[in-house]
């Protein structure tokens, strides 16, 4: 089997149309997330063509840092690569990640960061320790994927009863849910998390970074805010790549929690995500150690948890 990455072959029009054939495609790889992010960590991004056998076979995008020439170079590739259909068996992601190991080898002044968007393996080998990655101990990422392509009817059958009866009691509270807010309620938003992440100490994007994220993805990204009497009691911000969406952050007020705010603005999205067009929506990491109340409000959706291999060097 031959894999080859053709680095930066295609117009941004062809890198989109291929995108978007892809399900299951995750913000990290998305071309609009390298522009934003880029600037502010002083990277430039590299995008690639898998091909297999001479087959058009996946899309891989990968974010680098150099010092002194390439004497000092970072090379991060972040749940990565997507696969179009037909693609993406074993032997796929090996013949891909033993020519990336090639053309990124190991070496002094070399940093490396890959984090497979691959399912951990229960049993058996690890395939990238095999070819030579070296795996760190924290445990794979894990998140929860919500499938659109049913009908809503079902999907609110797929929630699990708690869910369910928090969203019923969001509904009967009253609360007007507002979305794609302008520039001054986004910076609330902003602010109302900024505060709330302070305070509490969870890890979450910077407000430089969702301020970035704001401009570059424009109508991509959307805000839902729950007003109750003309104040709002909680928000939470989405962006959309491709045929995925993701749950960026959220925040909520203690009225909105009374209320189950959250529970109505991320039903609604569901919704406003399939005429959208969207078919997969990656609600975000989750965590069985820690923040348990996130983890279960997010399985309480009905989606599937996907733990990934972790991270290597």
């Amino acid at each position: 089997m031959v894999c080859c990455i053709k680095w930066n072959s295609l117009s941004l029009p062809a890198w989109q149309e291929r995108f978007a054939r892809i399900r299951r495609t995750n913000l990290l790889q998305s071309y609009d997330y390298a522009r934003a992010i880029c600037p502010l960590n002083r990277q430039k991004a590299r995008w690639g063509l898998i091909t297999i056998n001479g087959e058009e076979a996946g899309l891989v995008q990968v974010l680098e840092a150099s010092l002194c020439g390439t004497l000092l170079h970072a090379v991060m590739l972040d749940r990565g690569p997507l696969w179009f259909d037909g693609f993406g068996a074993p032997d796929h992601v090996e013949s891909f990640f033993n020519t990336f190991h090639k053309e990124f080898p190991r070496r002094f002044g070399r940093k490396r960061r890959v984090i497979p968007e691959v399912r951990e393996a229960t049993g058996g080998p690890d395939l990238l320790t095999d070819l030579g990655y070296i795996r760190h101990p924290a445990p794979g990422y894990q998140t929860v994927w919500l499938d659109l392509t049913s009908d809503l009817e079902t999907l609110r059958k797929n929630l699990k009863s708690q869910w369910r009866n928090k969203l019923n009691k969001a509904e009967k509270a009253g609360l007007e849910a507002l979305w794609n807010s302008g520039s001054e309620d986004f910076s609330a938003v902003l602010r109302h998390y900024s505060q709330d992440r302070a305070i509490k100490g969870y890890d979450g994007p910077s407000v430089r970074l969702l301020q970035s994220l704001h401009k570059t993805f424009g109508r991509n990204l959307w805000i839902g805010r729950a007003v109750l009497k003309g104040e709002m009691i909680a928000a939470i911000i989405l962006i959309c790549h491709g045929t995925g969406a993701t749950y960026q952050v959220g925040w909520t007020s203690e009225k909105g929690k009374q209320v189950a705010a959250h529970n109505l603005l991320l039903w609604q999205a569901v919704g406003r995500l399939k005429e959208a067009g969207v078919k997969d929506f990656d609600l975000g990491g989750i965590n069985d150690e820690s923040a348990q109340g996130v983890r279960d409000f997010k399985k309480g959706m009905g989606g599937t948890v996907v733990t990934l291999m972790g991270q290597y060097s």
